[in-house]
C-alpha cells in the first residue's frame, strides 16, 4: 500500500466540532500505514466489497471516488513516470452495522 501513497499524502475528513467552523480530522500517510499494519478495520474477505469509479483525468492529475464498508474517499492521484499515486484523500465514514 505504501509504494501507492505519495509521501506528502494529506488525508482528511470532515468533523463535527462547535468550536471551529473548519475543523478536519488529519491522518498523514505514516498514520495510515500504521493503522493498516495494526489491521484496524480487519474484515473476512469474503465479507470485504469495494468500488473504485474514475471521475476524470485531466494529463498526470485525476479524480477517483472508491467506496468501501467503512468510508467514502475522493482520491486526488497524480501520475508520476507510469505510476499513479494518491496524493490526497478526502473520507466520509459510513454508519457501521450494529454488531459490526
Amino acid at each position: 500500500m505504501a509504494r501507492s501513497l505519495h509521501p506528502d499524502l494529506a488525508k482528511r475528513a470532515v468533523e463535527t466540532n462547535p468550536d471551529e467552523v473548519f475543523a478536519l480530522r488529519r491522518m498523514s500517510k505514516e498514520e495510515l500505514v500504521e493503522l493498516t499494519r495494526q489491521g484496524a478495520l480487519k474484515t473476512p474477505k469474503d465479507q470485504w466489497s469495494r468500488s473504485v469509479r474514475v471521475l476524470d483525468i485531466a494529463g498526470d492529475v485525476a479524480v477517483a471516488r472508491v467506496e468501501t464498508p467503512w468510508f467514502t474517499d475522493y482520491f486526488h492521484l497524480g501520475r508520476f513516470g507510469d505510476r499513479w499515486v494518491i496524493v490526497n484523500a478526502m473520507w466520509q465514514p459510513k454508519a457501521r452495522a450494529a454488531g459490526a
